[in-house]
C-alpha cells in the first residue's frame, strides 16, 4: 500500500514539474466592451503574466512558446499582467536582460505591449510592503526603454491599426498599480477619462478590483494567483478566497458575483510558479479576448 502511494505521489510530482508547466492553454475568452468604437469590433487583446524569470526552475519554455503564439495571433495588443522578476534584489538587472530577450519578439513585430508590476516586481513575498524600491524602479525602466509601456495607475488610448486616430476609435486602457505594494490607485486613473468611454482595466492582484466602483472596470483583467498551481475543482477556489485573498476574489477564470454591479474581471493562471515548481491541475495560461460591443 506505502509503495503503491510512493509511486502515485512520484508520477505527480514528475507530472507536476516537468509535464504541466510546459502544457501552455490558449483561452480564448469574449472581451465585452460598451460602447466600444466599431473600429475595435472583433479585435483581440492577448493576456499573459506571472513569468518570475529568477525562480529556481523558471519556466521559460512555455514563456517562448506564449510569445510565440502572441506574434503568430498579431492582436491589436499584449498586457502583461506583473511579475517579470522572482527573488530578484541582488539581480533585478541580470533578471530583467533575460525578461526583454524572451519578450524581444513582441516588439521586434511591433505588437503594442504594455504591462502593470506586481508583488516580486517589488520584491515582495506578502503584503508588509516597502513600497516603491530600486526592484521596481529598475524593472519599470528596463520595460519602458525596450518599448513596453507600464501602465501602474496610468491610462493609454489605443487606436487599431489601419484606422485614423480620433476620439471616436479610441479605446482606453486602465492600468492599476499593485496592492501588495500599497500602490493599487484605480481612482488616479479612472478620474482621468471619462464615464462613458470603452476601456479596458487591468491589475496584478485580483482584491484591486473589489475597490473599483460600480460601473467603471465592464472588463477587468488580473492575474497573481497562478490558479493557485494546485487546481482541485471547488477545493482551490475556496482556499484561495479563504486563506489568500482579503477580498474573496476567484483563483481562476471569471469572477461571477465579484466586485461592484456592473463590473467584471477575469484572472488569467499565469505562467512561472512561486515558492514550488509545481503545476498540477493548473496549466500556464495565455488569454485571447475578442471585443465585442455590449449591448
Amino acid at each position: 500500500m506505502w509503495l503503491l502511494l510512493a509511486k502515485i505521489l512520484a508520477a505527480a510530482v514528475v507530472y507536476g514539474a516537468a509535464i504541466e508547466p510546459r502544457l501552455l492553454l490558449t483561452e480564448q475568452e469574449p472581451g465585452s466592451v460598451p460602447k466600444l468604437p466599431p473600429a475595435w469590433e472583433g479585435k483581440q487583446i492577448a493576456v499573459f503574466a506571472d513569468m518570475q524569470v529568477g525562480m529556481w526552475w523558471s519556466n521559460r519554455d512555455a514563456i517562448r512558446r506564449a510569445v510565440h503564439n502572441v506574434v503568430e495571433l498579431k492582436p491589436a495588443a499584449t498586457l502583461i499582467v506583473g511579475d517579470f522578476v522572482y527573488e530578484a534584489e541582488e539581480s533585478v538587472n541580470s533578471q530583467m536582460s533575460e525578461v526583454l530577450g524572451l519578450l524581444q519578439p513582441l516588439l521586434d513585430n511591433h505588437i503594442p505591449t504594455y504591462a502593470v508590476l506586481g508583488n516580486h516586481d517589488y520584491e515582495l513575498m506578502n503584503e508588509h510592503s516597502r513600497k516603491e524600491n530600486a526592484v521596481s524602479r529598475r524593472v519599470r525602466f528596463a520595460l519602458d526603454s525596450a518599448g513596453i509601456r507600464t501602465l501602474d495607475n496610468r491610462v493609454a488610448i489605443l487606436i487599431p491599426p489601419g484606422v485614423d486616430s480620433t476620439p471616436a476609435n479610441a479605446l482606453y486602457l486602465v492600468g492599476v498599480g499593485d496592492k501588495w505594494a500599497m500602490n493599487d490607485k484605480s481612482e488616479i486613473p479612472l478620474s482621468q477619462i471619462g464615464d462613458s468611454v470603452p476601456r479596458i482595466v487591468f491589475m496584478h492582484n485580483p482584491d484591486s478590483f473589489a475597490h473599483i466602483p460600480a460601473g467603471e472596470a465592464p472588463l477587468a483583467i488580473a492575474a497573481h494567483t497562478h490558479g493557485m498551481q494546485l487546481g482541485i475543482p471547488w477545493v482551490s477556489a475556496w482556499m484561495w478566497r479563504k486563506y489568500f485573498s482579503d477580498e474573496g476574489a476567484p483563483v481562476a477564470g471569471w469572477g461571477h458575483h465579484y466586485g461592484e454591479p456592473g463590473n467584471n474581471v477575469y484572472v488569467n493562471r499565469g505562467i512561472g510558479f512561486s515558492v514550488l515548481p509545481l503545476r498540477i491541475g493548473a496549466p500556464p495560461e495565455l488569454t485571447v479576448f475578442t471585443l465585442s460591443r455590449a449591448p
